[in-house]
């Protein structure tokens, strides 16, 4: 029986996981090596080993309804998109309020995870951790894996031949915090993901010039969409999904390319997608279309030659005199302390993880990867979901076939990238993720149950935004408020 739980990581998804055990009646411990909670969102000045860095002025690309933690919404004088400042001092409310944070171990690291001896049987797992030089085992009967996926920089120098006879500066994007010190120097950056995009935008403003390098384009929105509202309330929406899989595919892709075509044609910004239709992440940037037009962000091609002042693009053109490379390349997953690699498998653009949580090899499902996926949509209310069903896993209460045989006979459940293309992050569509974690834990909204006893709720349901609080209306993990908190959700947007 689970009882003990060792979590790994006090960011946004370890709190999740914390709080959702002690829901559950289990004792959870979560093993933070810094100082504070928070991860990803703890803005530092300098990158520190082991964490995630961002940069100062790193805003949220959901807004406030659509990527609150489920039962806690934010307060309603926030505004729709936040500041990296304000998004953890709500991180740190929300640990307060459920007073998670004597369940948390700061500045301890974990350097192994390994399986007990008696393993087969008990499900257990050994965990060693550091403090302060000093070494230390426990015994939990499950694991749960928070570590985040922006970590670990990917720099695929051996892909940008003559890299190493270039006399300017280079470093990944992890490294970067603030602009001032590229003032009027010339800087290439490469990769046209939300980092590439925003480090382009915001040193334009002092560079004497900035060149955006993009292999194979990407789509670029804008957080304000129509009427002036978040683009998320207004796009993902169950009945847009349930649309969006009843059309013919050729008709789905034609009104997908439209819609992201509606405000800009890419084809005319040098954006467009290699692969027109693909589902992929797009890029949220409310400022680049204007610098491209304003020539103050420069669209240049794949690179294919660094020298030693220039660098060569696929399209023949040379670049001169260019001073800083940044390489906004994406980040490689990694979990240092499984001791046995082979239990979490990753390769590539595809990790196999049963529903992108479970590692299928095992002879108990008492190990949760917990935030690894990206959709389009928030990671917050994601990884809570994700910890409510896995919790429910490690408790008996849900496996829908032997766990012996879930390797072979559901790897369609695997985190794959299909229609979404080929990217560095691990894509799934948000609304049906959500709904097949959700109905295997009793807790999918019924709109046809709704339709007839509370029809006003019910069309907010299916025609308003996904909000998290719709997984919080009925069943296990139930929230009093949650109605009240679909009902008022456009009037907090307005305020």
């Amino acid at each position: 029986m689970v009882r003990r739980v060792a979590v790994v990581g006090a960011g946004v998804s370890g709190l999740a996981a914390t709080k959702c055990c002690l829901e559950e009646g289990l004792k959870p411990t979560c093993f933070e090596q810094s100082r504070d909670i928070g991860g990803l969102w703890r803005y530092k000045d300098q990158a520190e080993e082991g964490r995630a860095s961002i940069y100062r002025t790193v805003f949220t690309n959901s807004c406030k309804e659509m990527m609150c933690y489920p039962d806690f919404p934010f307060p309603d004088d926030h505004p729709n998109y936040m500041h990296n400042a304000r998004l953890q001092e709500y991180i740190c409310k929300y640990a307060e309020h459920f007073d998670l944070l004597q369940h948390i171990r700061f500045k301890t690291l974990v350097t192994k995870i390994k399986k007990r001896p008696d393993f087969s049987v008990t499900g257990q797992w050994e965990v060693v951790t550091q403090r302060d030089g000093k070494e230390e085992t426990a015994v939990f009967d499950a694991v749960m894996i928070c570590s985040g996926h922006h970590v670990y920089p990917n720099l695929p120098l051996t892909d940008f031949p003559g890299i190493q006879k270039f006399k300017g500066c280079y470093f990944h994007s992890r490294e970067y915090k603030e602009p001032e010190k590229f003032r009027g120097k010339k800087v290439l950056v490469v990769g046209l993901g939300n980092s590439g995009c925003d480090i382009a935008v915001e040193l334009s403003a002092v560079a004497s010039q900035v060149y955006l390098s993009s292999r194979s384009g990407s789509w670029v929105m804008s957080r304000v969409w129509d009427n002036g509202y978040p683009w998320d309330m207004l796009i993902i929406t169950r009945f847009r999904t349930w649309l969006g899989n009843i059309l013919p595919r050729t008709l789905s892709d034609w009104l997908y390319v439209r819609g992201m075509n509606r405000f800009f044609k890419h084809e005319n910004f040098g954006l467009m997608p290699l692969d027109r239709t693909s589902r992929k992440e797009p890029v949220f940037n409310d400022d680049l279309p204007s610098r491209i037009a304003c020539g103050m962000v420069v669209i240049k091609p794949n690179v294919k030659e660094f020298r030693e002042t220039s660098v060569l693009f696929q399209d023949g053109t040379v670049q001169h005199d260019v001073d800083v490379v940044v390489f906004a390349t994406g980040y490689s997953y990694s979990y240092p302390f499984m001791e046995d690699d082979s239990i979490i498998k990753s390769g590539g653009n595809q990790v196999t993880l049963y529903k992108g949580i479970l590692p299928p090899s095992l002879e108990k499902p008492t190990m949760a990867v917990i935030g690894l996926i990206q959709s389009l949509g928030p990671i917050i209310p994601t990884a809570d979901l994700q910890c409510r069903w896995a919790l429910k896993v490690f408790q008996g209460r849900w496996i829908d076939t032997c766990w012996a045989n879930v390797y072979f006979q559901l790897m369609g459940s695997s985190i794959s990238q299909q229609q979404y293309g080929s990217s560095s992050t691990l894509q799934m569509d948000y609304i049906t993720y959500m709904d097949e974690l959700a109905s295997a834990i009793g807790v999918k909204p019924s709109v046809p149950k709704l339709l007839l006893t509370d029809p006003r709720l019910a069309l907010s349901v299916l025609f308003g935004p996904c909000t998290p609080y719709q997984f919080r209306l009925r069943g296990p993990g139930k929230w009093s408020g949650a109605r009240k908190a679909i009902l008022t959700q456009w009037d907090r947007t307005l305020q």
